[in-house]
């Protein structure tokens, strides 16, 4: 029996009406009609019956009123944490893959988080190397953490926030002399971010539009590196509007928005649904969604004040850790 039918026959029992049972269940009319008719063949009972302008149940849709609810009730319960949960009791470690951007971002505020619920729950972070794996299917990562793609088809997914990307430069470069437009930026040498080792990425795709070209003189592994390297040097490299802004003062680096037509990246988090219902797996991807968000969203209204007229388009995305 699909439980979807179930769940319409509760509608129609507690509402003896198909508009109302619609309107319940969010669907039309016609779907709950289709639905019904179903419900009566497979009960062999009319179940509802026409009674002047309303309906009225027969004496078997009677006797199925509360056993319908009750397997309800039941089924909803399977999806609910287990009683006696209590995250102070939890002792586990959970395993996160990210980019180095966003852990040195929010492990801190995850740690805060989690310690003060639960004192002996331990977090493992390991790097993007390992993407596209079977991390997640094997168990051997709870939770992938980034822009999301390559992932096993039975993975579950959430979108947290949307990220914009943008440039650093220490505070005294050439650069901020004037207005940064495309053809300046490209003038600039560049630091590439892989760690594989490529140097064509987005932003040279929306260069090569505009007919402009960039010199990528590094290419590193991490976005950390990345930075360190533009503090010392008059090497542009890449950072998150907003993302962690007293690092970036206090290493002498400013960002600026990118003047190219470039997609913002949509980060989020995977895991396996084995895990979809686990009780404490939950509360860990809770307080991990809220360790990313609270700085992002702050970031967000900071980047929104700082961006001017440079527009980013969303008809393409790119992994944060591939060239760029």
């Amino acid at each position: 029996m699909d439980l979807n039918l179930l769940r319409v026959l509760d509608a129609l029992l507690q509402e003896n009406s198909v508009t109302r049972a619609a309107e319940r269940l969010g669907t039309s009319p016609a779907a709950v009609s289709r639905t019904l008719a179903r419900l009566r063949r497979a009960v062999g009972d009319p179940l509802l019956v026409r009674a002047g302008q309303g309906m009225v149940p027969t004496p078997r849709a009677v006797e199925l009123r509360e056993e319908v609810g009750a397997l309800l009730r039941s089924c909803d319960s399977v999806l609910r944490p287990g009683p006696g949960f209590d995250a102070v009791h939890l002792q586990r470690t959970f395993t996160v893959q990210a980019t180095d951007l966003l852990l040195v971002g929010l492990a801190g505020s995850l740690t805060e988080r989690i310690h003060a619920e639960a004192p002996q729950v331990d977090v493992v972070f390991l790097p993007e190397a390992v993407e596209g794996g079977p991390g997640l299917r094997q168990g051997w990562v709870d939770v992938e953490l980034g822009v999301l793609g390559h992932l096993d088809p039975e993975i579950r997914t959430r979108q947290l926030t949307r990220m914009t990307p943008v440039g650093v430069a220490r505070s005294g470069h050439p650069l901020f002399e004037g207005r940064i437009d495309a053809r300046r930026f490209a003038a600039a040498d560049h630091i590439g971010i892989s760690r594989l080792g490529k140097r064509i990425g987005p932003i040279d795709s929306a260069l090569a539009d505009l007919g402009l070209r960039r010199r990528t003189a590094v290419v590193v592994p991490s976005h950390t590196s990345a930075m360190m390297l533009a503090r010392d040097t008059d090497l542009v490299a890449l950072s998150l509007a907003g993302w962690l802004p007293d690092t970036v003062s206090a290493m002498g680096l400013r960002t600026f928005p990118i003047p190219l037509d470039l997609a913002p990246l949509d980060v989020g988090m995977a895991w396996h649904p084995r895990n979809s219902t686990d009780p404490g797996h939950r509360w860990f991807r809770e307080h991990l969604a809220a360790a990313l968000l609270t700085p992002a969203e702050a970031g967000a209204a900071t980047a929104d004040a700082a961006s001017g007229d440079v527009r980013l388009s969303t008809t393409s995305r790119s992994r944060s850790s591939g060239a760029c």
